[in-house]
């Protein structure tokens, strides 16, 4: 499951695969909407009727479609009866390991976030091992509250903030991992606290690259006249007006970063793109731990925020309380600290801008909260270096990140992503 978007690169269906194709069709069309009937359906895919009616039957049958009651178009004729995506059933287990916390959730067929479990505690001093056997402690307890709601995660999803390929962590500086196995770790310590139960396939994927996913699909990331004169490459806009290509940067302990372009996660030749973390804003600056030295999250990154303010760089979501709360009271080290980085930010995301041209920059994890007093001196430096003339201060580029989306709902509405791609193998599965 490492495809930003399994409908993207769909091939075309032959004879043999074709009710497959047309099952997640249809699927696929209830979901969008939200709601629709079969008639709506078919007018929407193309199909006959008869067609859609017997494959939102299996559908129906299979357990990701329920029926709601009849609805009136006004003209003769039946009603058509409702169909929207089950409540029950199918659903997606997002794992999110970050520095100082763990976040486990359930996504429904709809993108519901059913189950959350947030346990603050850090994973620095922690070996891997014991570090992904605590998360699948937290994914087990999330387990049974889904079983208590009918809803049975087919699939885990790991975000994790560091080089992630291979269903291993290549490195992960602030976490001190490399080279971890983090999928069979995760996936035999789950196993082994759920004997009586089938092993859930297990995926992997950078947390930053999950967030900016989520923030995709479950964001309110709207256009404010941005993407005119976008050109014939990929496009700023979906058709509802919503931004499908930006720059998402996670501020957390450290600062990851994912870059979407035309609704696609830009992954690079190897998986690692978007580590804007780790551009080097000053050559012989304080050394970072991934052995460079003057990275943007050296200044920028939430220990940095933090110890530049004059508080305690380990203390947290309660220093960035504090750090908040001491910026809005006006007090000129807190006020001085979030300038300069958010200065360094604008320097380092102008050049990314200048090199992808993206629609917009959204700021997520602990800068959502920071944005009023990062967002003018960043704006200022993207308005002064961005070559386009397209960005202003104030012009809405700059933005904080939806609240609607973080890594661990990425992670599991990928599980949901794949399930909509192909019901008919869950199914399949959820039967052997």
């Amino acid at each position: 499951m490492n495809s930003s978007d399994p409908f993207a690169t769909s091939p075309k269906a032959d004879k043999a695969t074709l009710r497959r194709h047309n099952l997640s069709l249809v699927l696929r069309t209830v979901h969008d909407a939200g709601e629709a009937t079969r008639a709506a359906v078919a007018g929407r895919v193309g199909l006959t009727r008869a067609a859609v009616s017997s494959l939102v039957d299996q559908l129906l049958g299979d357990g990701y479609l329920t029926e709601w009651g009849k609805t009136f178009s006004g003209q003769a004729g039946r009603p058509g009866t409702v169909l929207k995506m089950a409540r029950t059933g199918p659903a997606g287990l997002g794992v999110e390991i970050n520095i100082d916390y763990i976040t486990v959730c359930v996504v429904d067929l709809a993108g519901t976030d059913r189950v959350r479990l947030v346990e603050r505690l850090d994973n620095r001093a922690a070996a891997p091992t014991a570090v992904l056997t605590q998360a699948a402690r937290i994914a087990a307890r999330a387990l049974e509250s889904a079983a208590e709601q009918e809803l049975r995660p087919v699939a885990a999803e790991l975000a994790l903030p560091g080089l992630v390929s291979g269903g291993a962590v290549r490195q992960a500086p602030n976490l001190g991992w490399n080279r971890v196995a983090v999928e069979g770790v995760f996936a035999q310590a789950l196993s082994a606290l759920r004997p009586a139960h089938r092993a859930l396939p297990v995926s992997a994927d950078n947390e930053a690259n999950l967030a900016a996913m989520a923030e995709l699909w479950f964001g309110d990331v709207v256009g404010d006249g941005a993407g005119k004169g976008a050109g014939k490459g990929a496009s700023a806009h979906d058709g509802t007006g919503r931004v499908t290509s930006f720059i998402y940067l996670t501020g957390e302990i450290g600062i990851g970063g994912a870059l979407v372009l035309g609704g696609r996660l830009l992954r690079g030749a190897h998986g690692f793109a978007g580590e804007i973390g780790h551009v080097v804003v000053e050559a012989d600056g304080p050394e970072c731990r991934c052995g460079a030295r003057g990275c943007l999250e050296q200044y920028a990154g939430q220990a940095a925020l933090l110890r530049a303010a004059g508080l305690d760089e380990s203390s947290g979501a309660a220093g960035v309380a504090e750090l908040e709360s001491r910026a809005r009271d006006g007090n000129k080290q807190a006020l001085a600290a979030l300038e300069d980085a958010g200065r360094r930010l604008g320097r380092v995301l102008s050049g990314a801008v200048n090199l992808i041209d993206p629609d917009a920059v959204l700021l997520g994890g602990v800068f959502r909260g920071l944005m009023p007093w990062l967002a003018p001196a960043a704006d200022a430096e993207l308005t002064a270096r961005v070559v386009s003339g397209l960005w202003t201060p104030g012009n809405g580029r700059l933005r904080a990140s939806s609240s609607s989306g973080d890594a661990a709902r990425g992670a599991a509405a990928r599980v949901i992503r794949e399930v909509l791609a192909d019901p008919a193998a869950y199914a399949e599965r959820g039967t052997n």
